[in-house]
């Protein structure tokens, strides 16, 4: 069977979903591979490199699909790309199927069978395929080194014959994945960190890092108890508004890292709370693509305000550390493929009754398959 590896069409992506490590090993099971050219240079990866680990080194996409059975993606194909998709082929990836509503529709009347690593269940089992984490840990510490480069002072306490310079103060909001790491960065640097998140279990996660937390301790929040916060209350964002306001002024760096799963980001940093921060002052929105959560963040874009606040609101922010993102990811889809991998049909056998498939199969022998991309009846 041959698996085909393409080079991302979204603009800014620098990640490929595999290594010369990952193809090795999927020869090893008795795969085929086909890497696009050029599919790994933004990742440091030639195709050289591919060709020495065993894959087929190939001239487009259409040449890469020819006969697959298998597609590893970073991002779900575009309709060109889908156009040139066998039926029956099964494509895997981080689709981002809750953003794109026709998606799931469009693959299943292709007949093209998917997995949606992003709907992977939080237990055990899923961690070493879990891609929001692996790309969130790297995305968090990526948010503070480019937070470093565009604050005008310096991090650390710096004590010199010229006199003294004080730490930066950093406050992270959202204690996932992305802001613990960003926490742990930040400290490392030699700031003093400070953060927030409404789930009550983050608090000690927080503080086991180093940092203070800020936040709104009160019987909504206590309810938050999954890994993903919940949509809250119009109350309870009143409540955190007023302690966010006094808090992000007192800071020179805010990092945002607030997301809940398949909805637009919450607004927490709001105009008024950017129009009292200091001049130099920097805010990183790692929320970005869902809207931001900062209300002066321009998705895409780099911006300072009149009062001299620079927002840095790029996209994709795993792709800004490609490398590194590259490797991880593409060991996090290796693995999914290695658990569902059997030997002796040489292909993957996605059994309905595991919870893994049941929480990420998103499309399967013509028919939308995950409950929550059906169509109402």
């Amino acid at each position: 069977m041959r698996l085909a590896v393409l080079k991302e069409c979204r603009a800014g992506e620098a990640r490929v979903a595999a290594t010369p490590d990952t193809v090795k090993k999927m020869i090893g099971l008795g795969l085929d591979v086909a890497v696009e050219a050029g599919a790994g240079v933004t990742a440091a990866i030639s195709d050289e490199e591919f060709a020495a680990a065993g894959a087929k080194i190939v001239a487009d996409a259409t040449a890469a699909l020819e006969g697959a059975g298998i597609l590893f993606c970073v991002n779900a194909p575009d309709e060109d790309v889908r156009a040139l998709i066998a039926p029956g082929t099964l494509v895997i990836g981080q689709l981002n199927a809750a953003s794109d509503p026709a998606l799931a529709g469009d693959l299943a009347a292709r007949k093209i069978d998917s997995v949606a690593l992003e709907l992977l269940p939080r237990i055990t089992r899923a961690q070493s395929m879990d891609v929001l984490s692996s790309q969130a840990n790297l995305a968090g510490y990526r948010a503070v080194i480019e937070a470093a480069n565009a604050f005008a002072r310096g991090f650390p306490l710096m004590m010199t014959a010229a006199g003294t310079v004080a730490p930066a103060r950093v406050f992270v909001i959202g204690a996932g994945v992305a802001g613990l790491q960003a926490i742990a960065t930040a400290r490392r640097l030699g700031g003093i960190v400070s953060g927030t998140d409404v789930r009550p279990a983050a608090k000690e996660e927080i503080r086991s890092l180093g940092a203070s937390y800020v936040g709104v301790d009160d019987e909504e929040s206590a309810k938050q108890t999954g890994p993903y916060a919940g949509q809250m209350s119009e109350e309870f964002r009143k409540k955190q508004a007023e302690l966010m306001l006094t808090t992000v002024a007192k800071n020179d760096i805010i990092i945002c890292t607030a997301l809940v799963q398949g909805r637009k980001a919450p607004v927490i940093v709001t105009q008024e709370m950017v129009d009292n921060m200091k001049a130099g002052s920097i805010i990183i929105d790692l929320a970005a693509d869902s809207g931001g959560n900062c209300a002066a963040t321009v998705p895409g874009e780099v911006i300072t305000t009149p009062n001299g606040v620079t927002i840095l609101g790029h996209r994709n922010w795993p792709a800004r550390i490609g490398v590194a993102a590259s490797q991880l990811y593409a060991r996090n889809l290796l693995t999914f493929l290695t658990t569902f991998w059997d030997k002796e049909a040489q292909a993957p056998a996605l059994r309905p009754e595991d919870d893994l498939i049941k929480g990420a199969l998103l499309t399967q022998k013509g028919e939308i398959m995950h409950p929550n991309f059906k169509p109402a009846a």
